[in-house]
Order: structure tokens, then C-alpha cells, then sequence
């Protein structure tokens, strides 16, 4: 495998056992396309359910595969399985379709000192431990953020929050974590139509 390590966790003895691996760049073809495979596994439908499309292209996720500003957190089973992949950076400039100045202007501090970061996408496989490996994804995520005490931002659109409630999801996970933990939306954008029936 040809990729730039960074730092791997594990938890302690005595709970689930899963190792949570930081990559800055993907360059292995057969390593990115397991993790295409489950990227689009896990979004593919959101572009049948929301007006925005939350599924980016291949040429896309090679991009941020290939983006050493971006970390690719990676949740492997004992025997070394990919059954989780995540994307986290504190460089806004690398997300696409956001305003690093939004957060410029409301978090001055935070964002010189580059104590924001973003969650790009959390995917997990469809087999057992896929919810523990979500819940040690966004748990490794929120050490970097907290240990600095920064923010950290993420996107859910309107069907993943009233069908799945992601947005209570994660506030719960989190909370289990700290008991110091604000949760805020911060923005949403809503879409219109207008329809021109034929008349009766």
C-alpha cells in the first residue's frame, strides 16, 4: 500500500476491539476503490432523496483522496478489514462549497489559529460492526477537536436528519464523550418550487 501514514488508535483492553488509522493521502488504486465502493455504498441514495447532491464524482474523491490537507480516518477490524473511512481537515480552503470566511467573521480566533475543522463524510460498511465503526470515527474525531479546544462543523441534509436523525446522533455520541459540548446549527438552506399545473 502506498499511502502517507499518520497517527493509528486502538482502544483500551476490555472494549471492541478496532484500529482507527489516519491516512494524508490515498495513492494505492486498490485501497481507493474499496473506499469508493463504500463511499458510494453509503450515499449513493441521498441523490434520490436530496435536491443537493451528496455524492461526489470519482474524479471528486480522487481529488480528496489525493489531498494531503485532508485526513482520511480509516476503521479496520482485527484482521485488517476496511469497515469505515471518514474525511476531517481544519483547512476550510479544502472543502468544497463551503465559505471559509463565514467562519472568518463568526469564529475570528478559531479560525486563525486553525481550531476549526470539517467532517467531509462519514461511511461505514453495511455489516455488524459498521455502527461501532461510525461511533470510533466521529470519537477519534472529536479527541483532535476537543484536546484544542476547537469546533468542529458538519453538513446533514434534511432527509438524513428527519428520517435517521443524524443531528441527534452525533450531539448523543459526542455528549457521551464530554460533558462540556455545545450544539448548534448554524445555517440551512432550504429549496422552492414553483409549479405551473395545467388548468382543469
Amino acid at each position: 500500500m502506498s499511502a502517507t501514514s499518520g497517527p493509528t488508535w486502538r482502544r483500551p483492553a476490555g472494549e471492541p476491539n478496532m484500529l482507527i488509522k489516519v491516512i494524508d493521502q490515498i495513492t494505492d488504486a486498490e485501497q481507493n476503490q474499496a473506499m469508493w465502493t463504500m463511499y458510494t455504498d453509503a450515499f449513493e441514495e441521498l441523490n434520490h432523496l436530496a435536491v443537493q447532491r451528496h455524492l461526489m464524482y470519482k474524479s471528486e474523491f480522487d481529488e480528496v483522496m489525493a489531498d494531503p490537507r485532508v485526513g482520511k480516518y480509516l476503521a479496520l477490524d482485527d484482521d485488517g478489514t476496511m469497515c469505515g473511512v471518514a474525511t476531517y481537515t481544519n483547512d476550510l480552503n479544502a472543502v468544497p462549497l463551503i465559505a471559509p470566511q463565514y467562519f472568518e467573521r463568526h469564529w475570528p480566533e478559531h479560525y486563525a489559529a486553525r481550531k476549526i475543522w470539517y467532517i467531509g463524510f462519514v461511511a461505514v460498511s453495511p455489516h455488524a460492526q459498521g455502527r461501532e465503526a461510525f461511533s470510533q470515527l466521529v470519537e477519534q474525531m472529536y479527541h483532535i477537536a476537543s484536546a484544542q479546544n476547537g469546533l468542529v462543523c458538519l453538513d446533514i441534509c434534511n432527509h438524513n436528519d428527519e428520517v435517521r436523525r443524524m443531528s441527534r446522533v452525533f450531539r448523543m455520541m459526542v455528549s457521551r464523550l464530554s460533558d462540556n459540548m455545545k450544539f448548534t446549527r448554524i445555517d440551512q438552506q432550504s429549496y422552492w418550487l414553483y409549479e405551473f399545473p395545467a388548468a382543469a
